[in-house]
């Protein structure tokens, strides 16, 4: 980002200072400096500046409730003079330094390395010709004069093909990097938020706000701007990700109007006047900070430069004191950056890596066994068999011999290690993400991609993802009478509907509305909270408009808000009436609201008593009834209170108690055409669908029958939230394992559910152990509340519509279409990189074996690879990098949903896999030596066999090389299928990259051979030679149907090779997931060997003291030593002692100790960390030393340090180890006591 930008934005803020001030009435920096304020100061600040938040509206030319007219010149105006609301990206990096990157690479530098020292000795002759003979077998027959000139074409061709790998390698680096920007800049493009200009409520990107606009801010938006608090009702705001502060801020204009970007809104809603934007708000300025940070470390890593532009040093300057301020804050983000970065490693990439390594140490093995034996052989060839003294003129020829081998070694390691692996995977992922886009799934995390085709749960939303989200009212209750259809207003009494239509409108918030549908017979858009369009709707119908009752009563005039949130599941707005009495509306979840009303008004619009029974024949008559017919039941309601005195409004219980209910609605949401299909190919797939709904429970019942995730007769279990807990907590209220474990098999919907729900839910089914496999657990989820439930599973879905700021912030995978269909297609896309991954695998790793185990027989038969080190690299190249591509860009098919989901720890090559791979390599392998011992025979040419050092290329090997070649290209055809299926041509055109990257390396492959020449070690074929060739590769294919042919169950060892790399991949499951597991056992362990160590120690030390005494005084220094380790092992029991009691008495004291996920829930951040069973470690020495604080009155030995060293090890011992290492009847306890 360049501290330029900086430097000359203050600068011009410098310059600018007088205009700005003549333009609007207060610059940049005097906006900036108002922003650091908080709570009080800041109010007392903009009263004495600027005359309120009205004065600081005017300076900057907007209105309170209108905004600003919004002409261009204006806004450009105002994006000059208070900048732009974006933060600019940090620059990506330049192809140069990712082909730095790409030339790390150990196998290159080595290769390298030789093709320079090969590239030198070429060009080395030794003196005199008769010595030259004299050098034995070692200058091997008589060389042309022209062919002694090429020998440093190998070392050229060699660099020449590094260059290729290297710039290959960066390119798609490149690209990858592009595809990801692309990415992040359409999610960015993605935020859109509200603001009021020229008195209309339009939607923005983020990157067009300006400062003076007034934006609407409601429950679960992102501030995407500083500002300051206009009106408020009941906001609540998350500043943890600017101060780590965890409780949320309350913000009121007369307390605290100070609102931030990058903060949450977790309840209430409002409406601020924007004072800074991109980098001069909250955010910008850290994320400057933090740009300008590393670039100055990175300025200092260059050598301390000192000519440091001078403007850098400006900037510098501006920087620092806001450093010391805020700096703090960017160094924790970028530490959390870096560890969150470390731990995104996905379930396939850990098995890759694995794979990776392991087959990379049997590449080095071969390789270095080739090298070895290739220079045995020589040196005993020579210098023993024929018996040539080592002559020092002929040493560099030898060294050119030893170079040689050493080049063929290496190349053998370089085609034995499978670099192309992370490239597979990055290409699939990469080419998936794109393709998501267009199903309507934009992936935030690359390895949720991955992730999801291994789903084996998943969680859905009802509203919105399995609905159409599109609320009507179709029936109502009102004044005793059910009607199954909307009444006209005639026949209702005046009163009611007047109550009615007042409570729907002023009740609801203003954003949502009810608007003219954009074509001619379509129906009227809704925009904002959809429940409240319904209800809007039903004021339409009844032939009323909501927008006088509004504009008679603005929002400001609202006296007091209590928003909906999920602990209330209502909504209540209070105002002042015209005789200073006030009057409360509520709406809200029928059976909830009905609960707190003890009148109802009747057919003539009187109030009546409601009494409990009337209560539960209501619910009977009229709600049950709504509900199972799928519809959402609400209840509308009201109260009046005097104004004198006033009610205490904060004293909620009572406010929202002694209600009147006007009426109850049945909302319909009609499930969305595609879904039971897609749920029904879900159930298919081994996929089981939850539906998890704030609704109540027979509404969700209703939906879960009409999309098909429950049938009929089935054996499942339907629960709301509280029978949900009741199953799953003890008596103290914890939520236990084994309870849950009874619970999720069965159960397919959970309603009226808490997000707390949703979370233990999720977390119950991951942590599960009942099933063989661990769950895989997918979670859609729009609300801000269901954050944690979306972090914690698998893969969290968040809704691109409906979705709030925060669950968008908190999720791997946004559904821009909020439709649960393109769920189905986000499994697809997953399996379908996995099985891209594995069909790589297969066709590489059968290059892998034939490759190498020629090389290396060839080198130890005939003392020089069949495959030169130029023709390994092009292998290389095809195998790796094209066919990565070709076989990673697979689009999918419908039948990756006919099969179960693979489960995390099933091994990456399947035995139909491993078959494939032996047979396949079996094959070549016979095709290969048969052309290498004789095939000069079959052809009727020379042997290339035992070939001098620079020799020319001969036609035999250029045979050897064309075949395995052509067969690796029919074998790639082979690869597309890993299933056993018999069609390998199966939707081969539908992959336009894979025909030309198999017709492109075929022409490639021609001209290699016709006029590569020396550097390619290759003679022109014919064509009857061509044609053998490409019809040995050609028996590939016919080959694949034999092999498909054997059943699998005929090779029984194929299954116990398929297992072994299971067992090597369990460990490695999933580095997050299981750490806990692993940890439990070391810690046993540790446990265990640290008991041993410390009963020796102490024994030791105690007979130091038996000893010490016996000795008595005669040895007065050691005396005195002595003396005092026996004064620390003294303590050191004491301490063992009052542990042992203090963990007993800890045990008897706290019986909820254990953290509940309840107790969590209550402060609901979005940092969870799983509680985990409190095992001590070994270094667990703070809250121990607090505990003996507590219990041990016993004065500690002098030296402190040790102390706290032992204690730290001491109360580790596990209660009931340390009752058996110091119990009474212990020989440890009677040393203790006649110590």
């Amino acid at each position: 980002m360049g501290d330029m930008s900086n430097s000359d934005f203050y600068a011009k803020n410098q310059r600018n200072e007088e205009n700005h001030a003549a333009a609007f009435g207060c610059s940049v920096m005097e906006l900036r400096s108002l922003m650091e304020l908080r709570g009080p100061e800041a109010v007392v600040k903009i009263q004495e500046d600027y005359a309120g938040v009205e004065g600081l509206c005017k300076r900057l030319k907007t209105s309170p409730t209108e905004g600003f007219p919004g002409a261009q010149t204006d806004l450009d105006k105002r994006k000059e003079i208070f900048g732009k609301n974006v933060i600019p990206p940090k620059t990506p990096k330049t192809f140069q330094e990712l082909v730095w990157e790409a030339l790390q690479d150990v196998t290159l530098i080595i290769l390298e390395i030789a093709a320079l020292i090969s590239l030198g000795l070429s060009f080395y002759h030794p003196p005199g010709e008769s010595d030259g003979e004299s050098c034995g077998a070692a200058e091997g027959g008589a060389e042309d004069e022209g062919e002694a000139d090429t020998g440093w074409m190998e070392g050229a061709a060699i660099l020449l093909s590094v260059v290729c790998v290297v710039l290959v390698t960066a390119f798609n680096d490149w690209s990858k990097e592009k595809q990801f920007r692309g990415l992040q800049s359409r999610i960015e493009q993605e935020q859109k938020f509200q603001v009021v200009r020229g008195s209309q409520v339009i939607q923005l990107p983020v990157s067009d706000i300006v400062v003076g606009d007034i934006a609407q801010i409601k429950y679960g938006d992102l501030l995407p701007a500083d500002g300051v608090l206009i009106q408020g009702n009941d906001l609540q705001i998350d500043e943890s990700s600017l101060t780590g502060e965890s409780d949320h801020v309350k913000k009121c204009v007369d307390k605290d109007p100070m609102l931030l970007s990058g903060t949450h809104v977790m309840e209430g809603s409002g409406r601020m006047v924007v004072t800074a934007v991109g980098v001069n708000s909250q955010t910008g300025i850290i994320f400057t900070l933090l740009g300008a940070g590393t670039e100055e470390e990175e300025k200092k890593e260059k050598k301390g430069k000192k000519d440091l532009k001078k403007q850098d040093g400006a900037a510098a300057m501006e920087m620092q004191p806001l450093k010391s301020a805020e700096g703090g804050e960017s160094d924790e983000k970028e530490k959390k950056k870096r560890s969150s970065s470390k731990k995104e490693k996905s379930v396939l990439q850990g098995k890759l890596t694995r794979l990776a390594v392991q087959i990379g140490k049997a590449g080095l093995l071969m390789s270095a066994l080739t090298v070895i034996i290739l220079v045995l052989y020589f040196c005993i060839d020579n210098f023993v068999m024929q018996k040539n003294p080592w002559m020092p003129e002929c040493t560099p020829i030898y060294i050119q011999y030893f170079v040689k081998f050493f080049i063929i070694g290496v190349t053998v390691l370089v085609v034995a290690v499978p670099e192309g692996l992370p490239l597979a995977v990055t290409i699939s992922l990469a080419y998936s993400v794109k393709k998501m886009m267009k199903d309507n799934n934009l992936v935030r995390h690359l390895d949720a991609c991955e992730t999801m085709g291994n789903a084996t749960a998943i969680c859905s939303d009802k509203t919105g993802t399995l609905t159409t989200n599109r609320m009507t009212v179709v029936q109502c209750y009102i004044g005793d009478v059910h009607y199954k259809e909307i009444p006209e207003p005639g026949t209702l009494s005046p009163k009611s509907l007047e109550l009615l239509v007042n409570a729907i409108s002023i009740n609801s918030a203003y954003t949502t509305k009810i608007l003219p549908p954009d074509k001619e017979g379509a129906l009227p858009k809704q925009v904002g909270n959809k429940t409240e369009c319904g209800l809007l709707g039903l004021v339409i119908d009844l032939k009323r408009d909501y927008q006088p009752i509004r504009n008679q009563i603005p929002e400001e005039k609202l006296y007091k808000v209590y928003t909906f949130n999920s602990v209330r599941k209502s909504m209540s707005t209070v105002i002042k009436l015209s005789d200073g009495s006030f009057r409360m509306y509520s709406k809200g979840a029928s059976e909830i609201v009905l609960k707190k009303c003890s009148n109802i008004l009747n057919d003539v619009g009187e109030s009546r008593v409601f009494r409990p029974r009337d209560k539960d024949e209501m619910v009977k008559k009229v709600i049950e009834p709504m509900a199972c017919e799928g519809l959402r039941t609400i209840c509308v309601a009201y109260r009046n209170f005097s104004g004198d005195p006033e009610p205490s409004w904060d004293d909620e219980s009572n406010i929202l108690n002694d209600l009147t209910a006007i009426c109850i609605v049945g909302i319909e949401d009609p499930v969305r055409p595609e879904v039971p299909d897609a749920i029904k190919s879900c159930q298919r797939a081994g996929i089981t669908v939850r539906m998890v709904t704030g609704d109540n429970i027979n509404t969700a019942r209703a939906i879960a029958i009409k999309c098909g995730i429950i049938h009929p007769g089935e054996d499942f279990l339907c629960i709301d939230g509280k029978e949900f807990n009741r199953r799953i907590r003890n008596e103290k209220g914890e939520v236990e394992q084994e309870r849950i474990d009874k619970v999720w098999p069965k159960l397919r919907v959970l309603a009226r559910s808490s997000p707390t729900d949703k979370h233990t839910l999720v977390k119950g089914i991951i942590d599960s152990t009942t099933t063989d496999q661990r769950q895989v657990v997918a979670v859609t989820g729009d609300g801000t509340n269901d954050g944690p439930a979306l972090k914690k599973a698998d893969v969290g879905f968040a809704m691109g519509i409906a979705g709030t700021d925060v669950a968008k912030e908190a999720s791997d995978i946004i559904l821009t279409d909020d439709n649960f269909s393109s769920i189905v297609k986000a499994v697809m896309w997953g399996r379908n990189v996995y099985d891209s991954i594995s069909k790589f695998l297969q066709f590489q790793l059968t290059v892998n074996v034939v490759a190498v185990i020629v090389a290396f027989t060839g080198a130890c038969i005939t003392q020089d690879s069949p495959l030169k080190a130029v023709q390994m690299l092009w292998v290389n190249l095809i195998m790796d990098t094209f066919a990565s591509l070709a076989l990673a860009t697979e689009p999918p098919t419908e039948a990756l949903l006919q099969r179960k989901p693979y489960g995390r720890n099933k091994p990456l090559i399947s035995s139909t896999m491993t078959k494939n791979i032996l047979g396949h390599g079996v094959y070549q392998l016979i095709i290969i030596f048969t052309l290498l011992f004789v095939g000069e025979r079959i052809f009727d040419i020379d042997s290339g066999r035992n070939a001098p050092l620079h020799s020319p290329p001969s036609e035999h090997y250029t045979i050897i090389f064309n075949t395995f070649v052509m067969m690796q290209l029919f074998n790639e055809i082979n690869a597309r299928k890993i299933h056993g299926e018999r069609n390998v041509f199966d939707g081969i055109f539908r992959n336009p990259i894979f025909c030309t990257i198999v017709f492109g390396t075929f022409a490639v492959q021609i001209v290699i051979v016709q006029f590569g020449g020396k550097p390619f070690s290759c003679q022109p074929l014919t064509l009857e030679k061509w044609m053998w060739c490409v019809f040995l590769g050609l028996g590939e294919l016919v080959w694949g149907q034999v092999i498909a042919s054997v059943p699998n169950s005929k090779l029984r060892f194929l299954r116990r090779a398929g297992q072994l790399t299971q067992k090597d991949e369990s460990p490695e499951e999933d580095p997050n997931e299981d750490n806990e597991e692993i940890d439990h056992a070391e810690r046993e362990l540790r446990r265990g060997q640290i008991l041993w160590f410390r009963g020796l120690n102490r024994i030791q030390t105690q007979i130091d003291v038996v000893n010490t005494f016996k000795s008595g005084t005669s040895f007065q220094g050691a005396g005195a030593l002595r003396r005092q380790s026996s004064t620390t092992s003294q303590t050191q029991d004491i301490r063992v002692v009052n542990a042992f009691r203090s963990s007993l008495y800890e045990g008897l004291e706290k019986p909820d100790s254990r953290s509940s996920i309840h107790n969590f829930m209550t402060h609901p951040e979005f940092r969870i960390e799983d509680s985990t069973p409190n095992i001590p470690l070994i270094d667990d020495t703070d809250d121990d030393s607090a505990r003996r604080m507590k219990y041990s009155s016993q004065p500690t030995s002098p030296n402190k340090n040790n102390n706290a060293i032992d204690s730290g090890i001491n109360l580790t011992i596990d209660t009931s180890k340390s009752a058996a290492s110091s119990g009474p009847a212990s020989p440890l306890h009677s040393l203790e006591t006649s110590l």
